[in-house]
């Protein structure tokens, strides 16, 4: 078996270069663009939970010290956990805490969705212009016929664009989706992770949750306040 007969420049050209173009004018230029960085992310960790929740027990550790009134948010870099402490500290709730990491997750994952759908639809345009470019060689063949080495280079190009398309198609544009997909998956179970831990560590340090825990001390495991029937009637 000769591989470099699988090597052929225009039938290349006519796949990836007709599936591109397709995929822009289907996707267009902000799902386009969403794409490329998604892709240019694979190569470094998106999201270093270790780390950030290092970074962050400093500002628990200020919280929990000083009360939620004098304590002063940090930056970690991550954009999403300074909104989520300037939130928490500036309104003093953990509920603000967690509708900012909200906010945050729901924008990443429409980023996440955007470069899947992108690539789905690559994956499956680019079989179509292996067929294409199977027609556009068979197209050259002409009417009164060729010599029998002409003939064959022919076939081989058609047959090799066909073989183009299912190769990006199966080899390249769907596993970069599902590679994508299983990152961004991956680094929202990180980042739930930390927040659940940012969330119990503050959550003693808030007036309210003080006062449950002072008067009710199994209130923060689940059990409800004891309920006096007397004082209600």
């Amino acid at each position: 078996m000769n591989l470099m007969n699988l090597i052929d420049g225009p039938s290349a050209a006519i796949v990836l270069g007709g599936t591109l173009v397709a995929t822009w004018l289907r996707a267009g230029n902000r799902d386009c663009r969403t794409t490329l960085r998604q892709l240019c992310q694979l190569g470094r960790r998106r999201f270093d939970a270790a780390a950030t929740r290092a970074e962050l027990a400093l500002q628990v550790q200020e919280i929990r010290q000083d009360g939620l009134l004098r304590a002063q948010p940090h930056r970690f870099g991550d954009s999403e956990f300074d909104d989520a402490t300037d939130a928490l500290i500036g309104r003093r709730s953990v509920g603000a805490l967690i509708e900012a990491h909200e906010a945050h997750r729901a924008r990443r994952i429409a980023q996440s969705e955007r470069a899947v759908r992108t690539l789905a639809q690559a994956a499956e345009l680019a079989p179509v212009f292996g067929l294409a470019g199977t027609l556009v060689s068979l197209s050259q063949l002409p009417s009164e016929g060729l010599a029998r080495g002409a003939f064959m280079g022919t076939i081989s190009m058609a047959v090799v664009t066909t073989l183009y398309g299912l190769l990006a198609a199966n080899l390249v544009f769907a596993p970069l989706a599902r590679i994508l997909e299983r990152a961004a998956q991956a680094e929202e179970a990180e980042r739930q992770e930390v927040i659940d831990w940012l969330a119990a560590q503050v959550s003693e340090a808030l007036p309210v949750q003080r006062r449950q825990r002072r008067e009710y001390p199994g209130s923060l495991n689940g059990d409800l306040p004891p309920y006096d029937i007397e004082s209600a009637a």
